[in-house]
């Protein structure tokens, strides 16, 4: 049907043109619920980056370099590290760079002095790495090897676990929050309170 240039004509176009608009705007709205509804995704090399985050963490932790710089700088500035019994729960005993820092043997001037003997060497394996609205989140699995060889030899031990949440920045991927869940240890509110390590009777 061709329409002419009376006033129907011009009715038919205004109908014509606000059917349009409508139908427009429902496709938008159905491609951004389902936008919205798509479960967020890593990429591989996201996956990749993140793997290599969480590898570096008992190398730095273990040995400290550049002060605890190098280990702070694998959390983003507000970052956190806490502690728990259960997983998604924490008793949060650091709290940005500098606190990290130390956390990391860092001190005033330099990093603390690392013992050999007694000296528990992390070994965090197994991540099942997820994807998040806002970044990624990770559980993992932390062995302890001591290097203080007895009667049993040099102790492998199971400390539980780490619960991780990462976020995306400009210099790559971050630890948001590390928390090391460990079901067995009456954690305290405060790294200074808690009581001397005694691995004979771990």
């Amino acid at each position: 049907m061709r329409l002419g240039k009376g006033p129907g004509a011009t009715h038919m176009r205004k109908v014509t043109l606000a059917i349009g608009v409508v139908m427009l705007a429902s496709i938008g709205a159905t491609l951004l619920a389902q936008t919205a509804g798509s479960p967020p995704k890593l990429t591989a090399q996201d996956v990749l980056d993140i793997r290599q985050l969480i590898d570096a963490y008992p190398r730095l932790l273990d040995n400290c370099v550049n002060n605890g710089n190098d280990y702070a700088d694998l959390y983003t500035a507000d970052a956190t590290f806490g502690v728990s019994q259960e997983w998604g729960k924490a008793k949060i005993w650091f709290r940005g760079r500098e606190q990290l820092r130390r956390a990391g043997g860092g001190t005033d001037t330099a990093c603390r002095p690392s013992r050999s003997q007694g000296h528990a060497y992390h070994l965090n394996i197994n991540p099942t790495i997820t994807a998040t609205p806002t970044g990624a989140h990770a559980t993992s699995t932390l062995l302890t090897i001591t290097n203080d060889t007895n009667a049993r030899g040099d102790i492998v031990h199971w400390e539980g676990g780490y619960e991780d949440t990462f976020e995306k920045t400009p210099a790559g991927w971050k630890f948001r929050s590390r928390v090391h869940v460990w079901p067995e240890v009456a954690w305290t509110d405060r790294v200074e309170d808690m009581p001397q390590r005694k691995l004979e009777d771990e």
